[in-house]
């Protein structure tokens, strides 16, 4: 029986990649867009394509009640959003800041509560799209603050989550893409997209329950929170 994996934010860069290669391997694969009808013609006929939109609650649930008690084996959250980037240490309007804390915060948030019991079920893996940049530890730049608080904020949400359903029998982990060349990372990013998820798929298919908790890199280095 093939696998299932949910991608919220699959529209695009790091979520499509994803969905096009689990699908290539033959897991079912939800992909999680906020128009799926425009997402249709980047993805393989296989992906059950479900409106999903992380800044929505209503959205959620209404995902969370078509799947019911299905099981996950996976779930990542890549939807995000960037914000301004004054290029120096500025505080964001805020307009500004409220968005990209409600995308890359309180999304993944909703989104670990509404199916965390699913992945549970199946023993799977939660993981949620981080950066480098939300690292306190090694932390080396000032610019991009909303970016960089969100993203942190998030690495507490990981850490929430593993204590949640880790015990129920899920692994949860943060993930650091690399610097991708997707619309976000632009074009003189170190890294292509397919080259950052084939690394993020193997770290997740190597992963134990010991690493439930964890902060990884696309290569499998730990990183410091």
């Amino acid at each position: 029986m093939s696998k299932t994996v949910l991608v919220a934010g699959a529209s695009r860069g790091i979520g499509l990649e994803f969905a096009v290669q689990y699908a290539a391997e033959g897991w079912h694969v939800i992909a999680g867009c906020r128009a799926p009808e425009q997402a249709r013609r980047w993805m393989p006929a296989t992906v059950d394509l479900q409106k999903l939109d992380l800044t929505d609650a209503n959205s959620i649930a209404a995902l969370g009640w078509h799947l019911d008690d299905d099981p996950l084996d996976l779930l990542i959250a890549c939807a995000g959003v960037f914000g301004p980037d004054t290029g120096s240490f500025a505080a964001p309007g805020d307009d500004a800041f409220n968005s990209v804390m409600h995308t890359n915060v309180l999304g993944p948030m909703r989104l670990i509560q509404a199916f965390g019991t699913n992945v549970a079920r199946a023993q799977g893996v939660i993981a949620v799209l981080s950066s480098r940049m939300g690292s306190i530890g090694e932390t080396s730049g000032s610019d991009a603050l909303a970016y960089r608080c969100s993203k942190a904020a998030a690495n507490m949400v990981v850490k929430a989550a593993a204590n949640e359903f880790g015990p129920q029998g899920a692994t949860v982990i943060s993930l650091h893409p690399g610097w991708v060349r997707t619309e976000m990372g632009g074009p003189n990013a170190q890294v292509g997209v397919s080259e950052s998820v084939e690394g993020l798929r193997r770290v997740i298919a190597n992963l134990s329950t010991d690493d439930n908790g964890s902060f990884l890199d696309y290569t499998g280095r730990n990183l410091s929170w």
